[in-house]
């Protein structure tokens, strides 16, 4: 078989709706982290659990 004649692989992308949803769950998700760094009481825990690793 010459590669002219060679069939075409089959296309592996996820529908549309799939990526979109996973674009969206990504997104909500970097929402929530972001949001959780504007609480102060959350940084000081953060912080002292990041210290307590030394």
């Amino acid at each position: 078989m010459t590669p002219e004649q060679a069939p075409a692989p089959a296309s592996r992308q996820r529908p549309v709706w799939l990526r979109a949803l996973a674009w969206l769950a990504a997104a909500l998700v970097l929402l929530a982290v972001f949001g959780l760094y504007l609480e102060p009481d959350f940084m000081l825990t953060m912080a002292d659990q990041v210290w307590a690793c030394f």
